[in-house]
C-alpha cells in the first residue's frame, strides 16, 4: 500500500454488469461534487469480479456515460479482475487467524434452517458447516463440492472488540461524527467462493486501502454493509475512510432504481434526446459550467 495522500481521494466504483441508470448518475455526480468541495480527486474503479455477468462492452459504456456527463478521472483505472492475487492474500491472512471456514450449504438449505434475516433481507446463515470436522472439510473439498468460505463473525468480533467509524452529514465538509459498527447483524458472511477468491466485502476494503481512499460516498442502501467493512479493515490492519451515505433515486413506485428492474439507462435517455444538463437538473445538480 502506498503512503497516505496529501489531498482527499474518493472513488466511484461501478460494476460492468449492465448499463448505468439515473441512480448511478446521481452517485457519480454526488461523488465528484464532494471531491470538489474537499478539493480532492475521484478515482474510477471497475468492480468486475462477477465473471458471468460483467462484460467488456459494459465497461466501455461506463466510460462513455461518465464522459458524457462531463466527468473525468486519473488513469490507469483499477480493474478488480486484475487484482485477484491481492484478495487471495487477504483471505489467507484471515485464514491464518482461523476466521474462515468452508461452507457447502445451498441457498435452499440455508433458507430452510435460517431463523432470521440480514440487513439486506437475506436469510441469515444458521452456522451449519461451522461444526464440520477437519476430516469432513477435507473430504468435501477434495471431492470438489461447491464451496464458499465464511467469516467466523463472533470470533472476529471477539478479536476486535467494539468498533466505530467516522461519518459526515449531508455536506461532505460537515463536522465528523462517530458511529458504532454492528457487524453482528450480518452473521457469518461469505468472503470467498470457489473459483473467485473474493466477495464484494473483501475486495472493497482491500482496494480502498490500496488506492488510499480517504472518503467514501455511497447510497443509503450500502450503509449497513459498512459494519462488515470496518470489521475487515481492523482484522487486516487497513485504514478506515470517512463515510457518507447519500439518498437513493427511486422510481414512481418508490423502488430504488436498479439494473435488475431494467431501470431506464443513461444510454436510452441520451438516445431519447436528453442532454447531460437535463440529467443534472433531473437529479438536482446545477448545469455543468463550461470554460
Amino acid at each position: 500500500m502506498s503512503k497516505s495522500p496529501n489531498r482527499p481521494l474518493l472513488r466511484f466504483a461501478p460494476s460492468p454488469n449492465g448499463l448505468l441508470h439515473l441512480g448511478h448518475a446521481f452517485s457519480a455526480l454526488y461523488t465528484w461534487a464532494a471531491a470538489a468541495a474537499l478539493r480532492g480527486t475521484v478515482l474510477l474503479r471497475i468492480e468486475d469480479i462477477d465473471f458471468e455477468r460483467c462484460k467488456p462492452e459494459f465497461t466501455d459504456a461506463i466510460f462513455r456515460d461518465l464522459h458524457w456527463l462531463g466527468l473525468d478521472w486519473p488513469t490507469p483505472v483499477m480493474h478488480q479482475s486484475q487484482r485477484l492475487d491481492h484478495y487471495a492474500a487477504a483471505g489467507e491472512r484471515l485464514r491464518d487467524l482461523d476466521l474462515l471456514y468452508p461452507c457447502f450449504c445451498s441457498r435452499a438449505e440455508i433458507a430452510a434452517k435460517s431463523t432470521g434475516t440480514d440487513p439486506d433481507g437475506a436469510p441469515l446463515y444458521p452456522g451449519t458447516c461451522r461444526h464440520l470436522s477437519a476430516a469432513e472439510q477435507i473430504e468435501r473439498l477434495e471431492r470438489g463440492d461447491p464451496v464458499q468460505f465464511r467469516l467466523r463473525n463472533d470470533r472476529a468480533r471477539a478479536m476486535t472488540g467494539p468498533l466505530t467509524f467516522t461519518l459526515v452529514g449531508p455536506l461532505i465538509t460537515d463536522r465528523p461524527q462517530i458511529r458504532y459498527a454492528r457487524p453482528e447483524r450480518w452473521g457469518d458472511v461469505v468472503l470467498q467462493r470457489k473459483g473467485t477468491p473474493t466477495s464484494y466485502h473483501l475486495s472493497v476494503v482491500v482496494d480502498d486501502a490500496a488506492q488510499n481512499i480517504t472518503h467514501v460516498t455511497r447510497g443509503r442502501d450500502m450503509e449497513a454493509s459498512t459494519d462488515i467493512h470496518v470489521l475487515l479493515q481492523f482484522l487486516l490492519g487497513l485504514p478506515s475512510p470517512i463515510y457518507h451515505f447519500h439518498r437513493l433515486i427511486l422510481d414512481g413506485e418508490g423502488n430504488k432504481l436498479s439494473k435488475s428492474r431494467n431501470s431506464q439507462s443513461l444510454a436510452a435517455l441520451r438516445q431519447a434526446g436528453w442532454s447531460p444538463d437535463d440529467v443534472r437538473r433531473e437529479l438536482g445538480f446545477a448545469p455543468r459550467q463550461l470554460n
